[in-house]
C-alpha cells in the first residue's frame, strides 16, 4: 500500500557533522556522529514528514585522497571523482543504518 505524505523536509548534513575536529576520524566515530546528527530529525519522522537527506563529504574526500597518496607505491591511484562517489556511498550507507 502506498503511503502519502503531506509534509516534506530536506535535511542536509555537512561533512563536518560526521567527521569532527578533535575526534579521531574512525569509522566507529563517523557512525556515532551520524547517529547523533540524525537524532535531531526524529521529531520530523514522528510527525509524519517525508524526508530527503543529503550530505556533504569534504573531510571524507580529503581523507580518501590522503590514503591514496600514502599508498601511492602500493595501490592504484584513484581519481577525485571516484573518491567523491566512494565517500558519498559510504556516508549514505551510514545514514541508512
Amino acid at each position: 500500500m502506498k503511503q502519502f505524505y503531506d509534509k516534506t523536509a530536506v535535511v542536509a548534513l555537512g561533512g563536518n557533522a560526521i567527521t569532527r575536529k578533535g575526534t579521531p576520524d574512525t569509522i566507529a566515530n563517523q557512525f556515532l556522529h551520524t547517529r547523533e546528527s540524525l537524532a535531531a530529525i526524529l521529531p520530523l519522522v514522528r510527525s509524519g514528514y517525508h524526508l530527503a537527506i543529503t550530505h556533504g563529504n569534504g573531510p571524507q574526500v580529503g581523507n580518501a585522497i590522503l590514503r591514496i597518496e600514502q599508498a601511492r607505491d602500493k595501490a592504484p591511484i584513484l581519481p577525485l571523482g571516484i573518491c567523491v562517489a566512494d565517500t558519498e556511498g559510504g556516508m549514505g550507507y551510514m545514514i541508512g543504518q
